[in-house]
């Protein structure tokens, strides 16, 4: 049985994630419908909504293990709200411009940061070890759920209403958000002994290199996230070029990814009770190189399904990996050490996503489309063997947890 202040950690996800998509998914359609913004622009967005991951995930990481999780995540959806709220009132007066939805954009994702670093470090106080696996299920299928809902409804507001429904409806779920974020009790920890934050963080990095467990897992989710990247460089093009998709076709098979998502949550748990831990924990990197087949396939039989296939199997499989490779963070890493483990690995997984997008560009301009899918098979197939060939393949049950 989960605990209550679990619950409302899941709850206030739920909203907080589903905040983020849907005004993820609204920022660059009100770019083009109100400022009639080209691709510059919205790749412009892109970038400085993605830069508070590399900028922040290791001193709000630090800031994890050292005060309290839950103001943390409070200030930070605090911050989402009256920055969609901003949003909501420029859009309202006429005066939205590309330079303030960036800003704004930058502002709301510190919340998303903050959620991703403290949350992981919050959950094994919560919950005992052997609930670990459904709490990051429960946790993760929210996750899922927001992403495959929150562009279907942010297109659907702003048709029917106008771009600020979408602004106003997002900042409400952030500030019900921090409402469910207060209720959480919060164990007390022992304060840490004052340390250099430079040393803290040389700590975690090395905890990192040191485990046969959690090195192999960084280096996959880095290779994960450069095939990855250089799929998305390429898959637009190749979908309405090729497959002859329009842009709502290529809007239902990025959808079966969210899909896939909701699927691979709902699956974890039974996945993780049938199977040894080891064998589950590979599921998300086989699944990668099926799906990056199906999509290679494609050029053979140059069907939408077969791409939608593709999406629903990249869904499926990397969402057990979150689920799995998270609960083993959890579980050897001490506790006062989670929030840095878990900044470190993000920023070196967002580090690894314009090395990816750039090589995809660079091989799509240079080579025939066939070249950059097989090229994807290749990068997914190099993840797949790096966590073969490490100690986590072995694993019959998760580690003993580590004392606090």
């Amino acid at each position: 049985m989960l605990s209550p202040s679990f619950r409302r950690l899941a709850w206030s996800n739920l909203l907080a994630q589903s905040a983020e998509q849907l005004s993820l998914a609204a920022v660059p359609i009100v770019a083009v419908l109100l400022l009639h913004a080209g691709p510059g622009e919205i790749g412009f967005l892109a970038s400085i909504q993605s830069l508070p991951f590399l900028l922040l995930s290791i001193p709000l990481g630090l800031l994890a293990d050292r005060t309290s999780r839950k103001r943390l995540m409070v200030l930070a959806e605090s911050l989402r709200a009256i920055a969609l709220l901003l949003l909501f009132m420029l859009v309202a007066i006429g005066e939205v411009s590309i330079g303030a939805l960036a800003i704004i954009g930058f502002m709301a994702a510190v919340g998303t940061v903050a959620f991703s670093v403290a949350a992981p470090s919050l959950v094994p106080a919560l919950v005992p070890v052997a609930g670990l696996a459904r709490a990051n299920g429960r946790l993760e299928l929210a996750r899922s759920t927001a992403f495959a809902a929150g562009p279907a409804l942010a297109g659907a507001l702003i048709a029917w209403t106008g771009a600020s429904a979408a602004f106003v409806l997002s900042g409400m779920l952030s500030l019900v958000a921090v409402l469910f974020l207060r209720g959480i009790a919060e164990p007390v920890r022992a304060p840490l002994p004052p340390r250099h934050p430079l040393l803290e963080l040389k700590d975690g990095a090395l905890w990192v290199w040191r485990s046969d467990l959690l090195r192999p897992i960084m280096f996959t989710s880095i290779f994960w996230n450069i095939a990855w990247f250089m799929l998305q460089a390429a898959y637009v093009p190749y979908a309405i070029r090729v497959l002859g998709l329009d842009a709502s076709g290529v809007g239902v098979t990025l959808a079966c990814y969210g899909v896939g998502m909701v699927v691979g949550a709902l699956l974890a748990p039974r996945v993780v009770g049938a199977l040894p831990f080891g064998q589950a924990i590979l599921l998300g990197p086989y699944f990668s190189v099926l799906a990056a087949l199906t999509m290679a396939l494609s050029l053979v039989w140059p069907h939408g399904w077969m791409a939608a296939l593709s999406y629903f199997f990249f869904g499926v499989g990397p969402i057990i990996w979150t689920i799995t490779s998270t609960t083993l963070r959890q579980t050897v890493t001490p506790r006062a050490m989670i929030g840095r483990v878990t900044s470190i690995n993000i920023v070196a997984s967002t580090g690894a996503r314009p090395i990816g997008a750039a090589l995809g560009g660079f091989v799509g301009i240079t080579w025939p489309v066939s070249v950059s899918l097989w090229l994807v098979v290749a990068g997914f197939t190099v993840q797949a063997i790096v966590i073969t060939a490490s100690k986590v393949r072995t694993l019959k049950r998760l580690p003993d947890p580590l004392p606090d």
